[in-house]
């Protein structure tokens, strides 16, 4: 397909560059997959909306403060590294986005916060290896001390103190992420608690939410652009909940594009199958859908991969119609924005 068939016009002013001041406090578009209209609600009506045979399946993905800034030893001149996944068990070696104004070298060291990040390889692409001074722990613990929360590059403002909690998860637990798993920000603790009280079940997947969610599409067909590959994790008591929640005759609710593609990649002709795996799955119009029967989801970018999934799931016609209609009612668009619900 044409990528610019996925291009929709939206007014600046729309995007959300800070979140609201209560989670739960986002509009809810109501987008039927079938023929009924759509319909505008609020987040905090989600437990009427679903039933207790329903599971939501969230993704726990922790955000890492990721982003150092650094100078080379050598010359002085300032480095960005964005550290993107580690590349062995130890946990020193790590797959980076490097950016400065002349390029890196091979052996290289970068000096952050007093601390040696040697460049051990040129990838290409600003694709660097990169070896830390610590072991993984040690690595989270000065992460969090010196690194910087990589927010979305259409924020356009730098991290406040407030993103250290509000671009985070509430069911946040595995730290690796360099963006939130968004729709996922919506939620409270008295949210789920409600969620709960209505029956409706909630498992978690882990999927490491690599910089390919940010890359603009260059081609100019869908099927010529190549998706970055991102780990994740299936556990066990989660293949098992969908296995019950098919067989009961219920729903099973993606939370986020970022849950959708895991269930969707780790789906075998037996059903869900547990364990860790990587994925570079594309969804795009023409996709059956096996795993997923609804989809909790922001509003993205225009010609982006995920509205492209999103497209696939409802009907590119249909969301297209729905982000007009978003728009008009003035809607908040992307990460910090409200979120729709497509079942």
């Amino acid at each position: 397909m044409d990528v610019a068939a996925f291009d929709y016009p939206l007014p600046e002013e729309l995007i959300a560059k800070a979140p609201l001041p209560e989670r739960d406090a986002s509009r809810l578009l109501l987008l039927p997959r079938g023929p009924a209209p759509l319909e505008h609600r609020l987040i905090r009506e989600l437990p009427a909306l679903l039933g207790p045979r329903d599971l939501l399946v969230v993704n726990d993905a922790r955000v890492i403060p990721a982003r150092l800034h650094g100078k080379k030893r050598e010359s002085g001149g300032k480095v960005e590294l964005l550290l993107i996944e580690p590349l062995g068990d130890g946990g020193r070696d790590w797959l980076a986005l490097a950016g400065s104004g002349k390029p890196v070298r091979a052996g290289a060291i970068i000096d952050v916060a007093g601390q040696p990040f040697e460049i051990v390889q040129i990838r290409g692409g600003g694709e660097v290896a990169v070896r830390a001074p610590f072991a993984l722990d040690e690595l989270h613990a000065f992460l969090e001390r010196e690194g910087e929360l990589p927010l979305p590059p259409y924020l356009d403002r730098a991290p406040e103190a407030a993103d250290r909690e509000r671009y985070q998860t509430v069911f946040a637990t595995a730290p690796g992420a360099i963006a939130a798993p968004t729709a996922g920000l919506h939620f409270t603790e008295a949210l789920l608690d409600a969620l709960a009280a209505r029956g409706v079940q909630r498992v978690a997947v882990t999927l490491h939410v690599g910089p390919g969610t940010f890359l603009p599409v260059r081609a100019a067909k869908t099927e010529d652009h190549k998706m970055h590959s991102e780990r994740y994790e299936v556990p066990a008591a989660t293949a098992a909940a969908v296995a019950r929640c098919r067989a009961d005759g219920g729903r099973v609710i993606a939370v986020g594009t970022t849950a959708l593609r895991t269930l969707e990649a780790a789906w075998r002709e037996g059903g869900l199958q547990a364990g860790p795996g990587s994925t570079d799955l594309f969804c795009t119009p023409g996709y059956r859908f096996r795993a997923v029967d609804g989809l909790l989801t922001n509003f993205h970018l225009p010609k982006s991969t995920l509205l492209m999934l999103v497209a696939a799931f409802a009907g590119l016609d249909k969301i297209l119609d729905a982000y007009r209609q978003a728009v008009r009612e003035r809607y908040r668009f992307f990460s910090y924005g409200d979120a729709m619900l497509i079942v």
